[in-house]
């Protein structure tokens, strides 16, 4: 059964426009020379040094240090260690990079204008997709893999209800490749690739870091057809209204950028069909993005439980034991946290927000129709992504600590 567009509020197919076939982004045939440059954002940036998000062009330099958590790799590591031994030689020598690659930056949330790296999962035999996928399950919590797993279903799920780009638009159209050798001596990750799903795993001792981490969906739900039930980033929407729902209007002119994601209401840069409003996406490693919002030490105490909640819901993409660790850091900083809005607040109007502290950046947009046809902004179509600023994006920071403290 095929799924439908009854729960769309009236939105259907956009006539397919892109130039892309069997995953790739075909940049010539592209008019619009905005969109081209937004989408090469990462070919264009990724081999530039790496400085990291930042508020003013300097890192912030003692954010992030090296710990003994006590969470074991072990299963991440043996299920890596299975699927590259699973490997013939030639996908191997595919499926693998050096930890210091520039490659680790070279991603997109949209289609590749590239040769991409790694191997794409539903080009390999479905016990090597199945090895591959439990890396990413052993890295992650139960949460965050469902997440992932449903962001990737709901990519078949597109393909399924617009009928089109039937190469592209598929549950396993993403490139998966390992950074390192996997072991417990010396740093190792692995990326995952493709439309609406980038995850950057990095693994130091027994520390992680996850990040940069794009997770998104058009639309997020499926009510029918074979991936019928299948919905993602609803906590990520509920808890961030109830935080906004929570705010006073005394508080708005320290939080709200505007009350609209209208097209015509915004400022030309932000009002476009593939970036919308978040700036820390793909190529955008070394971004510069100035505080701006409503500081943690002026939330009131029940807000504050809110915008905590909120953080929460990203951390727990991670085990418990990591998430744990990163919290404690967002607390000590929790002065120093800030969080923005746009847009409105009732139950079906598209927002903005974003929540940046030192060492966390968090950004959830709605977007306008990319292969549906609504021209302005709709709940259903969601962005999300999160960083580590000031240099630990891909674990930049804490790679640097481990080989001065070992290899120096």
């Amino acid at each position: 059964m095929r799924m439908t567009f009854s729960a769309l509020r009236g939105v259907g197919a956009r006539k397919p426009e892109l130039p892309v076939v069997d995953g790739i982004l075909f940049g010539e045939p592209l008019l619009d020379p905005v969109a081209a440059y937004e989408l090469s954002a990462a070919l264009r940036n990724h081999q530039q040094p790496y400085v990291g998000v930042t508020t003013d062009g300097t890192v912030h330099n003692g954010l992030y240090r090296l710990a003994d958590t006590g969470v074991s790799a072990k299963a991440a590591v043996d299920a890596a260690r299975a699927f590259l031994a699973l490997l013939p030689d030639n996908e191997r020598m595919v499926a693998r990079l050096a930890i210091d690659s520039d490659d680790w930056r070279l991603w997109t949330n949209a289609f590749p204008m590239w040769n991409p790296k790694g191997l794409r999962l539903e080009r390999i035999s479905k016990e090597k997709r199945d090895l591959a996928l439990e890396i990413v399950k052993a890295s992650l919590s139960e949460e965050g893999y469902e997440s992932v797993r449903n962001a990737m279903k709901l990519n078949g799920a597109l393909g399924e209800l617009i009928g089109a780009y039937q190469d592209t638009l598929t549950e396993f159209a993403y490139h998966f490749t390992i950074f390192g050798e996997p072991g417990d001596a010396e740093p190792w990750g692995w990326q995952l690739m493709g439309h609406h799903v980038d995850l950057n795993c990095v693994f130091v001792g027994t520390q992680l870091v996850l990040a940069p981490v794009f997770l998104g969906a058009e639309p997020n739900f499926a009510l029918s057809g074979q991936y019928a039930g299948t919905r993602v980033l609803d906590l990520e929407t509920e808890r961030g209204l109830n935080l906004r729902r929570a705010l006073t209007s005394s508080q708005e002119d320290a939080f709200l950028l505007g009350d609209s994601l209208l097209s015509k209401d915004l400022p030309e840069e932000l009002g476009g069909p593939f970036n919308g409003r978040h700036l820390a996406g793909a190529g955008q490693d070394n971004l510069v993005l100035p505080y701006e919002g409503i500081r943690g030490d002026e939330l009131s105490s029940d807000q504050q439980k809110l915008l905590l909640e909120l953080v929460d819901v990203y951390l727990s993409r991670m085990p418990s034991g990591h998430a744990r660790l990163k919290r404690r850091q967002i607390e000590d900083h929790f002065d120093e946290t800030r969080f923005v809005w746009r847009g409105k607040h009732d139950d079906t109007s598209a927002f903005y927000y974003r929540i940046h502290s030192p060492v966390l950046l968090v950004e959830y947009d709605n977007h306008p129709g990319i292969f549906l046809d609504n021209e302005e902004p709709e709940r259903f179509h969601i962005h999300t992504i999160v960083r580590e600023p000031n240099g630990n994006d891909y674990g930049k920071d804490l790679l640097a600590q481990h080989y001065a403290l070992h290899h120096s």
